[in-house]
């Protein structure tokens, strides 16, 4: 992974941690042990799948410049609608408190996003490639 790519993991997933501790910390004080225990399922969910779709999004983004857009946009779909799902399948368990573990989703689901547009602001990636843009020799 190139040191761009895994430094916008970083700056997303280090916030999105925090924020699933915090949420952790926060859901045990309100719904005790099984509180926690869906707080930080909820947390590992949302590491999970938004980093498999960045991973998947520099990919592309690596190989096919031309649909980064379109891919972003679809996996973000993607990736909203298989967090739904995963909600829909889940509310009925009894091993930890869904709403503790549905909250902490939210949250951490808004932070990785707010980090990753915060991340690719302060990235400092050249749009125009030096090499195939000047005669050659």
């Amino acid at each position: 992974m190139p040191s761009n790519d895994a430094r916008t993991l970083l700056l997303t997933a280090v916030p999105t941690a925090a924020a699933g501790i915090i949420a952790t910390v926060v859901s045990g004080v309100v719904a005790g042990g099984k509180g926690a225990l869906g707080a930080v399922v909820g947390t590992a969910v949302v590491i999970l799948f938004m980093g498999i779709g960045l991973v998947v999004l520099q990919r592309t983004a690596k190989k096919l410049p031309q649909l980064f857009q379109p891919m972003l946009l679809m996996l973000y779909a993607a990736q909203l609608l298989l967090l739904f799902i995963f909600l829909a399948l889940l509310k009925d368990t009894t091993a930890f408190d869904f709403k503790a573990f549905a909250f902490t989703l939210l949250g951490t689901t808004v932070v990785w996003v707010a980090a990753q547009a915060r991340a690719y602001l302060k990235a400092k990636i050249m749009y125009v490639d030096p090499d195939k843009s000047g005669p050659k020799p």
